[in-house]
């Protein structure tokens, strides 16, 4: 199977809230040079590709390392095949910004007409920028295009930034919010997207 060409989305403008934090967020230091943004569709394999597996791989064994145990984090993110997160079911979205990879996620099936969104990340240096924000939103219109209608997700119960993310963007949680995240494990968030219209 022959990897599809890089796809290169247009670009809108990053949202002037926090995406990477609770809703009270510092002030935001906007990218320094927006035009500098490209987002690329790549394979898993590209090497542009590897900061963000590399630093989610570091993020979960912080986070979790006591909870889930020594190489759990590298099962986490070799459980699913590459080619789930190829088109036309899946895609892998990287933001490059004055050539470094600072944000990213990708979507795999998750039934008839639902995606499921995983590997959403943001650079450490990169945030509190809005970009896990826009990162979302161009996972969304994509996802959409390819014909889904909904989207699942999870995130970890020490994840409380990512949590607030998803609520702040229109998604549902599938848990009870007053509970104590760590007794439920990991917490599902589903969203409906928008109907593409034919042009």
């Amino acid at each position: 199977m022959t990897p599809s060409p890089p796809d290169h989305s247009p670009l809108r403008d990053l949202p002037a809230d926090n995406a990477d934090t609770p809703p009270t967020p510092p002030e935001e230091t906007p990218p320094s040079n927006k035009s500098a943004l490209t987002v690329l569709n790549l394979p898993m394999s590209d090497p542009r590709v590897r900061p963000l597996l590399d630093e989610l791989a570091l993020e979960y064994d912080t986070r979790y390392g006591n909870l889930f145990g020594k190489g759990a984090a590298a099962e986490e993110l070799n459980r699913y095949p590459a080619e789930e997160f190829a088109a036309p079911g899946g895609a892998l979205l990287i933001v490059r910004e004055n050539g470094e990879s600072v944000a990213g996620g990708a979507f795999r099936r998750h039934g008839t007409n639902t995606a499921e969104f995983k590997r959403i990340w943001t650079h450490s240096a990169h945030r509190r920028r809005g970009l896990a924000r826009f990162v979302l939103a161009e996972l969304e219109a994509l996802a959409a295009r390819r014909g889904y209608r909904r989207v699942y997700l999870t995130t970890g119960p020490r994840q409380p930034e990512a949590k607030h993310l998803y609520l702040n963007t229109g998604y549902e949680a599938q848990f009870d919010l007053s509970a104590d995240p760590e007794s439920i494990g990991p917490l599902a968030f589903t969203k409906d997207l928008p109907t593409e219209t034919p042009r």
